[in-house]
């Protein structure tokens, strides 16, 4: 099939890109690479750099025999959320609706959309299920509940096909491909950063919150497993028109003890510095994907900790070889 990946210069869908490719399916790559790397996207996939909000550019892409869209394209900086909220309702939500509105009009009707676990906000009980409450605590989760509400409607409306995947700590590398954002905010490669010598500590935001060491507990799950993920999610959407479904390990990490795994992967000291919370951080963010394993079949196969910062040191490592 062919297929659209928006947001396909980036980690997680440069990643399903990869994998897509890996199965036979023809790919093309829209991205505006305002964070995405030119170098991320993979060397078999077809290329068109674009806007999100151009519909017609949107349209005219679709036209090209399309047959379903992978939608990773967005801003996924909770903390940045509540500084500016108004950018991530324009990019992620707004954005999006430029994109189904050209997907009904051009009749390609398959959509795996990249949600999150933020949508929840401060869950009532853990691990999460999909039928637990969305109250998010961040712009960047109230985004992407708002694309949720949209595609329930165009579901309901339509009989648009859509799947969202709504997934929690990303982490891990695949062959030649691992996590970098610029600028970087997410733990693991900023403490992988610290290992290697480029930053001199890791921040903890929050030492007081209800949890074993009193900092934020989050459910980490391998980049593989994830792409794999969106992989059934679109070929079950052949037979069906409405999936839901979280993506994570079901087991949750303080950030003191992924600290203390990249000390023990990397060999080094990692110093840390403690700060205050950050506003809309929940304190346990663990998800329950027992639907998913259930409906596709799917389980992940990297549940280790070490073993998911191995592999994204190892790629960290290359990555700067390469540049020093």
């Amino acid at each position: 099939m062919r297929i659209l990946v928006t947001g396909g210069a980036g980690y997680i869908g440069g990643t399903v890109a990869e994998m897509l490719l890996d199965h036979g399916h023809e790919v093309v790559i829209y991205d505006n690479l305002c964070h995405g790397h030119r170098s991320m996207v993979p060397s078999r996939a077809t290329f068109v750099e674009g806007e999100l909000a151009d519909r017609a550019a949107l349209e005219k892409l679709l036209h090209t025999e399309i047959d379903g869209v992978m939608h990773f394209a967005a801003l996924i900086e909770a903390g940045e959320s509540m500084k500016k909220p108004e950018i991530y309702f324009r990019n992620n939500s707004a954005s999006t609706l430029s994109l189904l509105e050209a997907m009904l009009a051009t009749g390609v009707n398959r959509l795996v959309f990249s949600s999150t676990a933020a949508v929840y906000g401060e869950p009532e009980s853990t691990p999460i299920r999909e039928d637990a409450k969305l109250k998010p605590t961040n712009a960047y989760g109230e985004s992407k509940l708002l694309v949720e509400r949209m595609l329930e409607w165009l579901n309901r409306i339509y009989g648009f096909r859509c799947a969202s995947l709504r997934y929690f700590n990303v982490a891990g590398a695949i062959e030649g491909r691992g996590e970098a954002h610029e600028p970087e905010s997410h733990l693991i490669p900023l403490i992988l950063d610290v290992a290697l010598g480029r930053r001199q500590s890791i921040k903890i935001f929050g030492q007081d919150y209800p949890t074993k060491d009193g900092t934020c507990i989050r459910d980490y799950i391998h980049v593989h497993d994830l792409a794999r993920a969106h992989l059934l999610a679109f070929e079950a959407l052949k037979d069906r028109d409405r999936l839901i479904y979280n993506l994570g390990n079901g087991v949750g990490f303080t950030v003191r003890e992924v600290i203390e795994s990249a000390r023990r992967v990397t060999g080094q000291s990692i110093p840390v510095v403690e700060e205050p919370r950050r506003a809309g951080d929940p304190a346990v963010l663990i998800a329950s994907s027992e639907k998913i394993g259930k409906e596709l079949g799917w389980k992940p196969e990297y549940t280790d900790l070490d073993t998911i910062l191995a592999s994204a040191w190892q790629w960290h490592q290359q990555r700067y070889a390469k540049t020093a």
